[in-house]
């Protein structure tokens, strides 16, 4: 996939919850050799692997494509590669507003360890904590 298609269907999957990322910030993040991405134009997961510690930078679902279980199949995807690339535990970070993705995390056994208050800016000047999950991938 080009950072032009991953930036498009980002944009698609956030729409109404901030910017979604450029293909400029799509390609410079894919240039790092812990970078990897699984799935396709329809969902995918971009995560880094680093040492022991992987961390999934985002999931995004087109939303013409959701309820298909393709956002599950890509979290798993991303789970086997960074324990495949040596990790042992993994990070996420979520908006607390974010039902479906918390929903999602919680059943793949995501926890909580960590809380940003007021991280994620929306509109109307209110601001929305981001939730730090772990999970051990080992």
């Amino acid at each position: 996939m080009t950072p032009e298609i991953l930036s498009a269907t980002h944009a698609r999957a956030f729409a109404g919850q901030g910017r979604g990322w450029s293909a400029a910030e799509f390609a410079a993040l894919l240039d790092s050799p812990h970078t990897f991405i699984v799935g396709d134009a329809r969902a995918f997961a971009l995560g880094r692997a680093i040492a022991d510690e992987a961390e999934l930078l985002t999931l995004a679902t087109d939303p013409g494509h959701r309820r298909a279980g393709l956002g599950r199949a890509c979290l798993a995807r991303f789970e086997a590669e960074a324990k495949a690339r040596g990790a042992v535990r993994g990070f996420l970070e979520v908006a607390a507003d974010n039902a479906a993705a918390r929903a999602l995390y919680a059943a793949a056994r995501w926890r909580k360890c960590a809380c940003r208050a007021g991280y994620y800016p929306r509109a109307g000047g209110i601001a929305v904590d981001a939730l730090i999950l772990e999970k051990h991938l080992g």
